[in-house]
């Protein structure tokens, strides 16, 4: 696995921890992580991928293709701007070239899967179907995750895209009956193996503890040693 993509059931759920954190589980390697389109950050605020890059260590590259100021889906954002969308092909152009640099490469989306780079509709999906890469699913830990998660998977499949797993983005450190039960029965409507569960408050922890306990919430598919689910 050279490029991974890495993609949510919503918005505000913990993809840029644990994509932070799969890379923090790999520090042997050379990682690029890609953002392809930055919302909501005026030039010059440190976005999502150097977010990953401060709390993974320093074998971490840092890429953003595009940025806009808006809080919004990315087709939305760009137009609102005046600025061109971010295309699939630029995406996975982007990637294949930080592949040929970097042992593992890493994409984080916007948003869910299916959110529009463009108006013709495009989606992270239509990158990833480029690349022929697999799929990291990060999803909620709680009431509401096992139908966002199974529409999510439905989706990949739809499109003949593999998922690699699910990672709950932010686990309470004291789970509800709900967040508990979901641990087993997210990989049975996902299709695919539980392979992590992210802390809540884990993107606060200083940086060196964050690698550091990093691969203790990861499965050894992303790195870690946490048995799969």
């Amino acid at each position: 696995m050279t490029i991974l993509v890495v993609t949510g059931t919503g918005t505000e759920i913990g993809k840029t921890v644990v994509t932070a954190a799969v890379a923090a589980a790999r520090p042997d390697l050379g990682v690029a992580v890609l953002k392809p389109a930055q919302t909501g950050l005026a030039p010059g605020e440190p976005g999502d991928a150097a977010e990953v890059a401060r709390l993974a260590g320093a074998h971490v590259t840092a890429v953003e293709l595009a940025r806009f100021p808006e809080p919004l889906a990315p087709a939305t954002a760009a137009r609102r701007a005046g600025l061109p969308p971010v295309r699939p092909h630029e995406i996975a152009d982007a990637a294949q070239k930080l592949a040929t640099e970097h042992d593992l490469v890493l994409i984080e989306g916007a948003g869910g899967l299916l959110v529009r780079f463009d108006d013709e509709g495009s989606t992270l999906a239509d990158a990833a179907r480029l690349l022929d890469a697999p799929v990291l699913v990060v999803t909620p830990a709680g009431l509401g995750t096992l139908n966002t998660t199974a529409l999510t998977s439905e989706a990949l499949r739809a499109r003949g895209l593999g998922c690699l797993g699910v990672v709950v983005g932010s686990m309470p450190a004291e789970p509800d009956l709900a967040a508990r039960c979901n641990l087993a029965d997210l990989p049975v409507v996902a299709g695919a193996p539980l392979l992590g569960a992210v802390p809540a408050g884990a993107g606060a922890l200083d940086p060196a503890d964050f690698r550091a306990r990093a691969r203790s919430w990861l499965a050894a598919e992303l790195g870690g040693n946490r048995p799969a689910g």
